[in-house]
C-alpha cells in the first residue's frame, strides 16, 4: 500500500487552466486504481506528487529530501508554452526555463503528458527519467448527448439550422486566437465560439482589443463556461478548431474527440504520433488551410472521423492513466535502479 500526496499550488489562479483539470483527474485516476490519496500537505504520505513550481512547492521538496520521501513532479510547462500567453511571457521565457529546471531537477521521477513534451523537457539537460503519461479524459463526461446538444442551442439562441464552430482556451496568442478570428471574418456565415477566460489586464494590448471589440460579429466570447452547456458544445458544433501553436498535450483536444467531434488541428509536433492527418483528425498549417477544412466541417462535406477520434480518446482513459501512475510511482518507492521509460 502508499498513500500519495497530490500537491497543486495556487489552485484558485490555475483552476480555469489544463493544470487546474489536472488535479480532478489525477483524483479520479488514482480512485480508478484504488490508490490512497491526499491534498494536505500537513498528512502522512509515502510520495509527493508535485504539479506546480512555486515557492510552496519548493518548500514541499525540501520538506520530503528532510522526511527522506520520495518525489515525482508533473511537467505541466515548457518554456515553449510560456511564450505568447501572458504579458510580457517572452521577456520573461529564459527566466521561466530556469525555474523550470531548478524545480524539475530535484525530482525522483519526471512526468509530462506526452512524448513530445518528454523530448522538450529531456533536451534541458536534467537527469531525472522523464515518462510520458497523458493527463487523460473522463469517458464517462464527455460523451454524445442530445440533451446537452439542446442545452448548449438553447444557451445561445441558435436556430436550428446555424452552422457552429466550436475552440476552447485561454486568451493567448500562442492558441492561435489571432487566425481563429481571420477564419472568422472570412466566413462570415458561420458561428464561432470561443469558450475560455483570462484577466484582460494580464494579456498583450492587442488580445484584448481582438476579445472586446476587434472581432467580427460572427463571433463569440461566453468566458469560462463549464457543464452541460460546454459538454453539449463539445459535441453540438460542427467541428471543434483548435489553431493552438505550442502545447505540451491540450486537455480540450482530448474532450472533443471523446465527445465524437470532427477536430481540426494545427500541424504541430505535440499532435505526433497519436493524432494523424485524415485518419482521426484534420490538420492545417496556415489560415488558408484552416478556412478550407472549417468550410468543408460547418458544410458537412470532410469524411466522418469521429469515430476514430474517440478512440484515440479511450486510449488515454482516467483509469489507464491511474495504472501508469501507478508504475511511476513504484518504480520511484521501490526500485530507483529501474530506468524504463512508461509511454
Amino acid at each position: 500500500m502508499m498513500k500519495i500526496l497530490l500537491y497543486f499550488e495556487g489552485m484558485k489562479f490555475i483552476s480555469k487552466s489544463g493544470i487546474g483539470k489536472a488535479l480532478s483527474h489525477q483524483k479520479a485516476a488514482l480512485t480508478y486504481e484504488g490508490i490512497e490519496f491526499t491534498l494536505d500537505p500537513g498528512d502522512d504520505f509515502d510520495l509527493a506528487h508535485i504539479n506546480t513550481i512555486g515557492p510552496g512547492s519548493l518548500a514541499l521538496i525540501r520538506k520530503c529530501r528532510r522526511l527522506g520521501k520520495k518525489v515525482v513532479i508533473h511537467a505541466h510547462s515548457t518554456e515553449e508554452d510560456f511564450r505568447n500567453s501572458f504579458l510580457f511571457s517572452n521577456q520573461l521565457a529564459p527566466l521561466f526555463k530556469k525555474r523550470l529546471i531548478k524545480v524539475y531537477s530535484k525530482a525522483d521521477r519526471i512526468i509530462t503528458p506526452t512524448p513530445y513534451s518528454k523530448r522538450l523537457i529531456e533536451s534541458y539537460g536534467l537527469q531525472p527519467p522523464v515518462h510520458a503519461i497523458s493527463n487523460g479524459i473522463d469517458l464517462k463526461q464527455f460523451t454524445y448527448s442530445e440533451e446537452k446538444i439542446r442545452q448548449f442551442r438553447t444557451y445561445f439562441g441558435l436556430r436550428p439550422d446555424e452552422k457552429v464552430i466550436l475552440s476552447v482556451g485561454l486568451f493567448f496568442e500562442r492558441k492561435g486566437l489571432l487566425d481563429f478570428i481571420e477564419v472568422a471574418r472570412r466566413l462570415p456565415e458561420v458561428r464561432f465560439i470561443w469558450f475560455g477566460h483570462v484577466p484582460l489586464y494580464s494579456v498583450p494590448r492587442s488580445i484584448r482589443r481582438i476579445v472586446t471589440q476587434e472581432h467580427p460579429d460572427n463571433v463569440l466570447f461566453p468566458g469560462y463556461i463549464t457543464g452541460p452547456v460546454l459538454e453539449g458544445a463539445y459535441c453540438g458544433a460542427d467541428a471543434f478548431f483548435f489553431p493552438s501553436k505550442e502545447e505540451t498535450e491540450g486537455i480540450v483536444v482530448l474532450e472533443a474527440l471523446a465527445s465524437y467531434q470532427q477536430v481540426i488541428l494545427r500541424d504541430i509536433p505535440v499532435f505526433d504520433p497519436w493524432l494523424i492527418d485524415q485518419v482521426n483528425c484534420y490538420k492545417g498549417k496556415n489560415v488558408d488551410d484552416f478556412v478550407r477544412l472549417v468550410q468543408a466541417a460547418a458544410e458537412h462535406r470532410l469524411p466522418d472521423l469521429r469515430e476514430a477520434g474517440r478512440k484515440t480518446a479511450e486510449q488515454r482513459s482516467l483509469p489507464l492513466v491511474g495504472k501508469q501512475l501507478r508504475q511511476v510511482y513504484e518504480a520511484a518507492l521501490y526500485d530507483e535502479s529501474e530506468k524504463e521509460q512508461f509511454e
